[in-house]
């Protein structure tokens, strides 16, 4: 995450002016999600953050961060911070998120998936004989479907106006196994479920991407080093920037999302 702190000789990143963009980032509260939204805010975008922690109340494993702080960070920035409380596990939240935005703005310009239970059950590199199942919930149900359904909604907002961008947070090593079998599994779900979007939406003036930020100090992961737990494999991967035109795909990659011409 950006601290604000540049050295003299680095030149200062200038945010684009967003201004009028209105956008959707799951997932919020904290992490890469709530990095994302705090730069659009920087750029002057309107930004519903959603996520299941807010002030008040007991956040998701009682890590910092609420969807609340998240929003007073968009707005100290110089855009528009709309918190809104989401269990992104739940259909029929999800769909009033997106219902709300249209009866709000009458449109979307900009979806990002960020939503991801997987991370609140330690992932570590044991053979998959020996994972608990209960991964599957975390990073399929809480992760690859809550992305689904909300890019679901995300798509007829999008195509009212002809144009949008759907951005789903994931993860990739240039097609390595990423050291655990439900993260790799739902990371190349997600991949590829970039690429599907973007072919099928491409008609439509909607890009579909997915990105892969690699490791970062997010508040979860901080609070994992400080409870004493080793760094598993996967988080010690290097990770780049997911898309046809960044890397030329092997069959096995044939399914990394692409941004449409």
């Amino acid at each position: 995450m950006d601290t604000g702190e540049h050295s003299e000789d680095q030149p200062r990143w200038m945010p684009p002016h967003l201004n009028g963009t209105v956008a959707v980032v799951t997932g919020a509260s904290r992490g890469a999600g709530r990095g994302i939204a705090r730069v659009l805010g920087e750029a002057g975008a309107t930004v519903y953050v959603t996520g299941r922690s807010v002030r008040g109340r007991p956040t998701t494993g009682g890590i910092v961060g609420t969807v609340d702080e998240t929003a007073e960070e968009i707005a100290a920035r110089g855009g528009v911070g709309i918190p809104v409380r989401v269990d992104h596990t739940d259909d029929a939240q999800v769909e009033a998120l997106f219902a709300r935005v249209r009866r709000e703005h009458g449109r979307l310009d900009l979806l990002v998936n960020s939503a991801f239970g997987g991370n609140e059950r330690w992932i570590g590199g044991e053979p998959f004989w020996e994972q608990p199942t209960a991964h599957w919930e975390g990073m399929f149900t809480a992760g690859v479907r809550a992305y689904i359904v909300a890019s679901r909604y995300a798509a007829p907002l999008m195509m009212a106006q002809g144009r949008g961008l759907i951005a789903h947070v994931s993860y990739w090593d240039h097609d390595k196994y990423l050291g655990n079998l439900y993260y790799d599994l739902a990371k190349a779900a997600m991949n590829r479920m970039a690429y599907a979007m973007a072919e099928e939406l491409r008609s439509h003036g909607i890009t579909a991407v997915a990105l892969s930020p690699g490791w970062m100090r997010t508040e979860r992961v901080l609070a994992h080093m400080e409870a004493g737990y080793h760094t598993p494999r996967v988080c010690e991967k290097s990770a780049a920037p997911l898309g046809a035109r960044a890397f030329r795909p092997s069959p096995a990659s044939a399914g990394v999302g692409r941004p449409s011409p």
